[in-house]
């Protein structure tokens, strides 16, 4: 066991870079609480797995991540990959832009109160889940600590971070979003829900562990971290039109009434496609289909 109470993993490009600057403030606030930690930062995408996985190593009971939610997916992956998923806490310092993981949790906004939530004894056991993908020609398992999609929002993760990265994250969604509205034809699915097989074709398929998501957007008002399920969001064979008209409406959460889109909540899914679909979990974009997606219920302590 490691005399330091914490390894905090600190992504410096996290909230389009703000992090680096901002992680100073937040190591000293740290300290000034009296929590003891050692700290690394990330050099490359994926170096949070590797981090987690050598605070497991290490002794580590807690480990804090300090940056978006792509960096909770990456630690989350670490301790899982190390098998210390059941055995070490994760704290949260949200840096990033969309901090939608926390608004489910309900951590505070701000940095101070996120930074006291780690003096909390308090513990929440939430769900993770897990997508088995297509890369290369293999099937990868990864989990997801709030949600994973396929289609349209996943062709805007493609889009931003491929095209318009540089441009800063709330401009490089925009553009990522204006070009897949451009571009974008929706696709032909095989849905397996829980045993239940349909044809559709559809916009985007969302598979929700927690109520928000693409930085903001209410995509899963009922959803709920801990009843070891997900809420699957179908939206169906939308045009552009209806589609454009509808995006405000999935930041109220009042999307649901649209007659072409459903929502239910299940444990397994499995997804397939003749057509090139991209993949994406937590914003981070994955392979292709076939997907089959699953639950691991209470898999994860969360200092809250």
């Amino acid at each position: 066991m490691s005399l330091s109470y914490a390894r905090v993993i600190v992504n410096p490009v996290a909230g389009a870079g703000k992090t680096a600057r901002r992680w100073p403030h937040i190591g000293a606030m740290l300290k000034s609480l009296g929590l003891r930690y050692d700290h690394d930062i990330t050099e490359a995408p994926g170096h949070a797995v590797v981090l987690a996985q050598e605070a497991v190593k290490k002794g580590y009971r807690r480990v804090v991540s300090v940056g978006g939610d792509g960096t909770i997916n990456e630690i989350v992956n670490g301790l899982y990959a190390s098998g210390g998923i059941g055995e070490v806490e994760l704290g949260i310092i949200s840096t990033g832009t969309g901090g939608d993981y926390i608004r489910t949790i309900g951590l505070p906004r701000s940095y101070t109160g996120m930074c006291r939530c780690l003096l909390n004894p308090r513990r929440l056991k939430v769900d993770l889940g897990v997508v088995e993908y297509t890369s290369g020609g293999s099937t990868v398992s990864r989990l997801f600590v709030n949600f994973a999609g396929l289609g349209f929002d996943a062709e805007i993760v493609r889009r931003t971070t491929q095209q318009f990265k540089a441009l800063g994250s709330m401009s490089a969604y925009l553009m990522g979003l204006l070009a897949t509205l451009v571009c974008y034809r929706n696709k032909k699915v095989s849905l397996v829900i829980d045993g239940e097989a349909a044809e559709e074709e559809v916009c985007t398929v969302i598979m929700n562990n927690g109520c928000y998501g693409g930085g903001g957007m209410f995509t899963a008002p009922g959803a709920d971290l801990t009843d070891g399920l997900l809420d699957v969001l179908v939206i169906g064979n939308l045009n552009k039109v209806d589609l454009l008209w509808s995006l405000p409406r999935v930041y109220k959460g009042t999307h649901l009434t649209h007659p072409k889109v459903s929502m239910r909540k299940a444990r397994e899914i499995e997804i397939r496609s003749a057509q090139p679909t991209h993949l994406q979990a937590d914003g981070e974009l994955l392979g292709g289909l076939p997907a089959r997606f699953r639950v691991l219920p209470s898999a994860l302590s969360i200092v809250v």
